[in-house]
């Protein structure tokens, strides 16, 4: 590490800590040639995640932009904060876990739908009709019977 005073590349280090929750580690040096003390950080680099989009252009990862989506999905609906960074954690995880550091926006729409699904049913159907880009009400009516259990091309049991 080259000293910031005297520009000596001879040092040792004094004192190291972790620092930010284990994400960064402080290092304490100390330069031989002026003996002045000088802090260094630490950092993994990280292998920056990105998104594959429809017309085949990759975007990098941006879970601030995933997390707007949801928000809006889940507005004004019962749903905590707390459920919809757990989810962007998920699809986080899901990038990260793969060897090639992509994902489809296909795949992170299909994972963002089933945990939706299981959180709340109408946050559900809007992210859906967004995702999916529903043209008509036919598709729209067409998920809904799916939520609910019945074939879109089977009409619902008659009562009576």
């Amino acid at each position: 590490m080259r000293c910031p005073y005297c520009g000596s590349t001879d040092d040792h280090v004094v004192d190291s800590r972790e620092s930010r929750e284990g994400a960064v580690i402080r290092r304490r040096r100390e330069c031989h040639q002026c003996t002045r003390r000088f802090t260094s950080y630490e950092t993994v680099e990280e292998v920056p995640l990105f998104v594959v989009k429809k017309d085949g252009r990759r975007e990098e990862f941006n879970r601030t932009k995933l997390l707007h989506g949801l928000r809006r999905a889940c507005e004004k609906r019962p749903v905590e904060t707390r459920s919809l960074e757990s989810i962007c954690d998920e699809v986080e995880a899901a990038l990260n876990g793969r060897e090639g550091r992509e994902m489809t926006t296909a795949d992170i729409g299909s994972l963002v739908m089933e945990h939706l699904k299981e959180l709340d049913q109408v946050a559900y159907v809007r992210f859906a009709s967004v995702y999916r880009r529903f043209e008509d009400l036919g598709d729209f009516v067409d998920e809904l019977k799916q939520l609910l259990g019945r074939s879109p091309t089977h009409p619902a049991p008659s009562k009576g």
